[in-house]
């Protein structure tokens, strides 16, 4: 196989878990990253876990840092693939800024990087007849929803920066898509709450000391760099008065990025929104309960008020990624909680 895939902030938390699938699949991977919020470290410890599995894919990894934000750098790396006689099989796009908070107090940096970056991305793929691309969006899209599992099929209401920012992005890529009928190939894959790490340890979720999701502050917390875990809310209309999420492990959702590409690659030209979620839902205190058994540890924890931007429960109805991809989550809350603290244990040392 030699079939080249783009993958945009390769090196981040999700970026790395996907292309190490990629990796063990046999794809030549070409890696776009600025390194704002990941780190070069990732992509040595991607070629330990191969050289553990006495894989060696070194000359396929290719690591290309820059901006998707300079056109400019994007054409340079296409056309530097066009001089070869090839293009790239598929692009994973997954740069951009996450922070539901930081996107309400600072708005711009979110319509600038994940916007504008994915215009100059889209714009340069058109160009040399790149197109397919499996987008990674959110379910915060669905804003306030009241129902108890999300369906594609609701209105789009974010009531976020961050969330606006891709429901945005998914308008400009059906635009795309009808403006070019028969060319592309596009899958917007909904996220939910990617969670855990790598079996391995050598992988998992950057760390810092003021974190916006859950996993990585129950470490901090566990491992005693943080004397407590911060609850926003307990009085949401809930089982135990904290906030739902559904959270997928996050090498469950690496492979359901495969799945999409290859389903894509076989089936004509169309345009995908499909939720990715277990479809099961969990309260934090379900979670934090959780790891603490799991990993025989103690997490004091206080409430605060909820956060702007927040809702009460986010949990997939996957019913349609199911049926199209033949896929179901396989790792367990347990084992969520189990490999995100492994991470953090063998990498603690460089906090």
């Amino acid at each position: 196989m030699n079939k080249k895939v783009l993958v945009t902030g390769g090196t981040g938390y999700i970026g790395s878990h996907i292309c190490l699938k990629l990796f063990e699949l046999g794809f030549d991977v070409y890696i776009i990253d600025s390194f704002i919020n990941s780190s070069h470290l990732n992509i040595a410890n991607l070629k330990l876990i191969n050289t553990q599995k006495k894989k060696n894919f070194n000359n396929k990894i290719h690591i290309i840092q820059g901006d998707i934000r300079d056109k400019s750098f994007l054409e340079k790396l296409f056309i530097g693939i066009a001089k070869k006689n090839k293009r790239f099989y598929s692009v994973i796009h997954m740069a951009g800024l996450k922070s539901v908070t930081e996107s309400t107090f600072n708005p711009l940096s979110y319509w600038d990087v994940n916007v504008n970056g994915t215009i100059n991305l889209l714009d340069v793929m058109s160009k040399f007849d790149c197109k397919t691309i499996i987008f990674s969006s959110s379910a915060t899209i669905y804003g306030k929803s009241k129902k108890k599992f999300l369906s594609e099929d609701l209105p789009i209401k974010p009531c976020n920066t961050y969330g606006e920012t891709k429901a945005t992005i998914e308008k400009i890529l059906s635009n795309l898509f009808f403006s070019d009928l028969g060319k592309w190939r596009i899958c917007n894959l909904r996220y939910f709450n990617p969670a855990g790490a790598d079996p391995s340890g050598l992988i998992g979720e950057k760390f810092c000391l003021n974190p916006n999701n859950l996993f990585p502050y129950l470490n901090l917390v566990a491992g005693g760099k943080k004397k407590f875990l911060k609850i926003y809310g307990n009085d949401w209309p809930t089982r135990d008065g904290t906030a739902i999420r559904d959270y997928v492990h996050i090498n469950d959702l690496a492979f359901g990025h495969i799945l999409a590409m290859n389903y894509l690659s076989s089936n004509k030209s169309q345009i995908l929104n499909l939720n990715l979620g277990t479809g099961n839902g969990n309260t934090v205190l379900e979670v934090l309960k959780t790891f603490q058994k799991v990993n025989n540890c103690e997490i004091k924890y206080v409430f605060k008020e909820r956060r702007i931007g927040d809702v009460t429960s986010l949990v997939a109805d996957n019913s349609n990624l199911k049926k199209l991809f033949n896929w179901s989550p396989c790792i367990s809350l347990s084992d969520m909680c189990r490999h995100s603290w492994n991470w953090f244990i063998k990498n603690k040392s460089t906090l």
